[in-house]
């Protein structure tokens, strides 16, 4: 099925509903443990990876050294976290409660070697008298143990509260182990007495108090961060782009689980309450917009800070500007595929008093939609509200009065911007058109101005002095960039019927498409 032609009626009023604008019915947030529990496991999976490395070193040492009574204890250890990392590295869903359990674990194994190889080396220095050696043995139990103190306190997400119920009464383990050794060994007693002072038995208290301190600070700060990209039920991933008023984000709704697209409209990017209140409106009439070829809007809202969001589809593709830097030009027959599809959403907008005012190629989508590629979507509709405001660069625009991009503006945008009617967005579409067959806008000069004045003075360049372009399609194009309003296409619809009347009109196939996404996608 063509992306551009009419669906049957079932799957017509299943896009439709799709399409109608959608109010997320109230239901349980995201948690804070949901985002505990994720990254909880990639710390545990470095924690345990480092504990694990460590372990494997010092089993080597012990190999050379051919100490074999150590080397046993080390390999049996480092088995269970070598375990412990496929675990966490295995597609096998773990809950919170498992993963802590998991933590728990490991970091107490590693804890009960410390404490067996640093008493055994004790023990064996306190018997041959060796009052260094055993110094040392003793030294290391505490600064081992500070060492895994760290290690927990920094790589485990933790509350301070649940870091000091486990990190306070660790924190004394190697010193009761320390003074039991004395109790029921006298050579080790003799030895302890005489050197507590070398023995750095306060190491523990401080790494645990360090670490519960560390924990409580990056807590902090996760929880910060995890409420700043939090949306009403949204929950915001990776930043896809941004422009002069907001932000992209990649998101997902947390309770349905559906991916989507946020666009954050911030109020100092906006100017007033009244451009969000307007920008607000304009979200609620688009989408209303039911055309297969206009991105889906979903939901919109204000956050506590007066954050203004509004969520779309999440669409897998390349806008028309970058498409056209990849291939340089477009064959004719598949100009005209994407500029039928953007019609039809035009139609339905206009129909319906909505102007776009900034159609462009970066605002024209091309993507993949239930297996049918090179589907149009078209995005922004009367939501950027910007201007130029500096000079030699054609391409962007500032906040300001009026709108549009200066190398695809119909000469009078810049003049009575709030009486624009369809035919501004005709002329738009034409000088997409004509960067989609030539590679160039229709107009390229030193400055914005110059573009702008270009547009209301200049004649246009015939395409086809550009590119070899198929004179029913200059034409077509030509008359979309008439100087004049009266002398364009009048509506959408005469638009796409004269581009259906081309020569090349419907020989993009769906095969073809799909063949060059496979290729080039």
């Amino acid at each position: 099925m063509s992306p551009n032609s009419p669906p049957n009626s079932s799957s017509w009023n299943d896009k439709t509903a799709d399409h109608e604008h959608v109010r997320f019915v109230e239901g349980t947030r995201s948690v804070f443990g949901d985002e505990t529990a994720r990254l909880l496991r990639v710390r545990l999976l470095a924690a345990v990876s480092l504990l694990a490395s460590m372990m494997a070193f010092a089993a080597v040492v012990d190999f050379f050294q051919d100490d074999v009574g150590e080397l046993g204890v080390r390999m049996a250890v480092l088995f269970a976290l070598v375990g412990a990392v496929m675990l966490l590295r295995s597609s096998v869903v773990l809950t919170i409660v498992q993963l802590r359990w998991l933590e728990l674990a490991s970091f107490a194994i590693a804890g009960a070697q410390i404490i067996v190889v640093a008493t055994g080396y004790l023990r064996e220095y306190a018997v041959k008298a060796d009052a260094v050696s055993a110094v040392n043995a003793a030294g290391h139990l505490f600064a081992a143990w500070a060492f895994l103190t760290f290690v927990y306190g920094i790589f485990i997400p933790n509350n301070w509260r649940r870091a000091a119920r486990i990190l306070g009464p660790a924190a004394f383990v190697p010193l009761t182990v320390a003074i039991l050794m004395e109790w029921r060994d006298p050579a080790i007693r003799a030895i302890l007495a005489q050197q507590h002072f070398r023995v750095p038995s306060w190491a523990p208290l401080i790494a645990s108090i360090t670490a519960v301190y560390g924990a409580h600070v990056i807590y902090t700060v996760r929880r910060e961060a995890f409420e700043a990209r939090q949306l009403g039920q949204y929950r915001l991933k990776r930043k896809l782009g941004e422009g002069g008023m907001g932000e992209v984000y990649e998101a997902e709704h947390e309770l349905l689980k559906r991916p989507c697209a946020v666009k954050l409209i911030r109020p100092d990017k906006a100017g007033d309450k009244s451009v969000l209140a307007r920008f607000e409106r304009e979200v609620r009439a688009t989408a209303a917009l039911t055309h297969w070829n206009v991105i889906a809007i979903y939901d919109y809202g204000r956050s506590d800070d007066g954050t203004f969001y509004y969520v779309m589809e999440l669409l897998p593709g390349m806008n028309l500007d970058a498409l056209v830097r990849q291939c340089r030009v477009l064959p004719a027959e598949r100009a005209i595929h994407f500029l039928l599809q953007a019609c039809g959403a035009l139609a339905e907008a206009h129909a319906k008093g909505l102007i776009h005012r900034d159609i462009k190629p970066a605002n024209i989508f091309a993507t993949e939609r239930g297996g049918v590629y090179d589907v149009v979507k078209v995005l922004d509709f009367g939501l950027v509200r910007e201007t130029l405001t500096r000079l030699g660069e054609a391409n962007l625009t500032q906040p300001g009065t009026f709108s549009g991009s200066p190398l695809y503006m119909c000469p009078e945008q810049t003049r009575s911007y709030d009486r624009l009617d369809a035919r501004s967005d005709i002329y738009s579409l034409g000088a997409v058109a004509y960067h989609l067959v030539t590679g160039l806008p229709p107009f390229v000069r030193e400055s914005s101005w110059d573009v702008i004045i270009a547009h209301s003075r200049d004649a246009v360049e015939p395409p086809s002095k550009v590119r070899d372009v198929p004179a029913d399609l200059e034409r077509v194009i030509l008359k979309c960039l008439e100087k004049q309003p009266a002398d364009r296409y009048q509506s959408a619809q005469e638009l796409a019927s004269s581009l259906a009347e081309c020569e090349a009109a419907g020989k993009w196939t769906a095969q073809r498409a799909k063949q060059w996404w496979e290729n080039n996608g």
